[in-house]
């Protein structure tokens, strides 16, 4: 039998996650889904109940793109993107939402850029 490959694993133990996460999800709160690549992190909220992206930033929006060039390593750039979305998310009205790591690690970026986001109090 092969053996499953890093990817494999990570989708196994996304599906798992997402499967909780909708079985806590009883107030039909938005979801916040993070994903990182090896240069760049995306984060969207999603709505799960009309199946639709309410917001969403990365690391390659053109509207934070200077300050994300001044950034010295990609922990500061999650940071960045927190802080913007977390903007985006005081004007939409938004106060309560369910954090979706999709598989990640809270560490490192992921935890940088929900910080940036919990420091504007929104409710994670």
């Amino acid at each position: 039998m092969a053996k499953k490959s890093k990817y494999q694993i990570w989708l196994k133990k996304r599906s798992r996650i997402k499967y909780r996460i909708m079985q806590k999800n009883i107030g039909n709160l938005p979801r916040l889904v993070v994903y990182r690549s090896n240069t760049n992190i995306y984060a969207q909220l999603v709505d799960d109940e009309k199946r639709i992206t309410v917001l969403s930033a990365s690391s390659i929006d053109k509207n934070i793109k200077s300050s994300i060039d001044k950034a010295a390593n990609k922990i500061e750039k999650s940071k960045i993107v927190g802080e913007s979305l977390a903007e985006k998310i005081k004007e939409a009205k938004i106060n309560r939402i369910i954090f979706d790591r999709n598989g990640y690690k809270y560490h490192g970026r992921v935890k940088a850029l929900t910080e940036a986001i919990r420091s504007a109090e929104i409710n994670i």
